[in-house]
C-alpha cells in the first residue's frame, strides 16, 4: 500500500476509509486481493478497529467483501455496479454542466481551462496519477461553480467502482479521448451551449464501455 500523511483532525476511521479507497481505485490493492485487519492497521499505524470499521464502510458500496471467520477482499469489477454508478453521474454531472453554461464567470472558465493545459501536459507525459487528479479537479470544479460542493462530495463517496474503471483505463487505454473530451466540454460551457454540453458530458461518461475490452485484455483476472 501507498500511504499519504493523516490530515489534521481526521479520525483513525475517516483516514483507513481515505487509504483503502485511495489503493482500490489505483489498483495498489487489486480486484481480489484478501485484506488483513492486521496487517492494514500495522501498515497505518492504527487499531484494529477504525480499519475493520471502515472496511464495513466500503462493504456497504460493495467494493470489500467481508467473509465471516475468513476476512476480507478487494471486490472483483462487476460491470452491473458500475453502470449504477456512471447512472448516477450521468444524472447528476448533466445537470451540473446545463447550469454551469448559464452565464459562467471568467474566473471559473479560466481555471477549467488551466486544469485541461495541465491535462494535456501529463497526458503527453503518461503521467496516470496526476491525470486521474485533475480529471477529479476538472469534475469538481464544475459542481464548485454551480454551488453543488455537499453534491459533489455526496456523488463521490459512492462512485468508487466507476473511480477504479477510469484508473486503469488511463493505463490499458492507447488513445484516450479524456483531454479532448474536457476541452469540448470547456468550449461548450464558454459559448453557453447547455445542449451540446450536455451531450458531450453524456458521451464522456459512457466512454468506460468503449473501454471495456482493452481493460478485460490488461486485467483477465480483474473481472466477475
Amino acid at each position: 500500500m501507498r500511504l499519504t500523511e493523516r490530515l489534521l483532525k481526521e479520525t483513525g476511521r475517516e483516514y483507513a476509509l481515505r487509504m483503502l479507497k485511495d489503493n482500490i481505485i489505483h489498483l495498489d490493492l487489486v480486484p481480489g486481493s484478501m485484506l488483513s485487519e492486521n496487517e492494514l492497521s500495522a501498515e497505518m499505524n492504527l487499531s484494529r478497529t477504525p480499519v475493520r470499521e471502515a472496511l464495513i464502510e466500503l462493504s456497504k458500496v460493495k467494493i470489500v467483501e467481508i467473509y465471516p471467520q475468513k476476512g476480507s477482499a478487494v471486490a472483483l469489477i462487476d460491470y452491473d455496479i458500475i453502470e449504477e454508478a456512471r447512472f448516477m453521474r450521468n444524472v447528476l454531472e448533466c445537470a451540473v454542466v446545463e447550469l454551469a453554461c448559464k452565464s459562467p464567470s471568467k474566473e471559473d472558465l479560466l481555471k477549467l481551462q488551466e486544469n485541461v493545459k495541465l491535462q494535456e501536459f501529463y497526458m503527453e507525459n503518461r503521467s496516470s496519477e496526476r491525470l486521474l487528479e485533475l480529471d477529479n479537479e476538472f469534475h469538481q470544479m464544475l459542481f464548485h461553480m454551480t454551488g453543488k460542493d455537499q453534491v459533489y462530495q455526496l456523488m463521490d463517496s459512492i462512485t468508487i467502482h466507476f473511480d477504479r474503471i477510469r484508473s486503469m483505463s488511463l493505463e490499458a487505454v492507447k488513445e484516450l479521448k479524456l483531454v479532448s473530451d474536457h476541452q469540448a466540454i470547456v468550449e461548450a460551457i464558454v459559448a453557453q451551449d447547455s445542449d451540446k454540453a450536455k451531450a458531450l458530458m453524456e458521451k464522456h461518461l459512457s466512454r468506460y464501455r468503449i473501454d471495456e475490452e482493452a481493460l478485460r485484455e490488461k486485467y483477465p483476472g480483474y473481472f466477475k
